[in-house]
């Protein structure tokens, strides 16, 4: 999936255009103080390496909280769908979890975030 798909699935069509991976790399700057893309190294977030269209807490070697399991053993996967409203109110996603992250409200550095983390595979 391109990365302008990607982001008309998270954005609709319109806002396609304006997803950006270069922008979304600064933007993953607020996020590193907690999470890589480098694969197999997690911080005191796992490693976001991959992290479009993976299970959720399916990260070998990191430990999740008890409320982001039982999302995993629903079903929770990482689509570009779900990390957009993950990345936009991560307490109202995962009640309980220990994301410490407020979240991130404008709109289009949430697509160009992911448009980022669809390129780190």
């Amino acid at each position: 999936m391109g990365v302008a798909t990607l982001a008309a699935i998270v954005m609709g069509a319109g806002a396609a255009q304006a997803a950006d991976a270069a922008a979304g790399k600064d933007v993953f700057k607020v996020c590193m103080a907690c999470h890589t893309t480098e694969q197999g190294k997690n911080k005191v977030g796992p490693s976001l390496h991959g992290v479009v269209g993976r299970p959720a807490a399916s990260v070998d070697g990191f430990k999740y909280s008890g409320p982001m399991k039982e999302k995993a053993a629903g079903g929770l996967t990482w689509t570009a769908e779900n990390l957009d409203a993950y990345i936009k109110a991560p307490k109202e996603i995962v009640p309980g979890g220990t994301m410490a992250f407020a979240g991130l409200k404008d709109d289009a550095k949430r697509a160009d975030l992911i448009a980022f983390l669809a390129e780190q595979k």
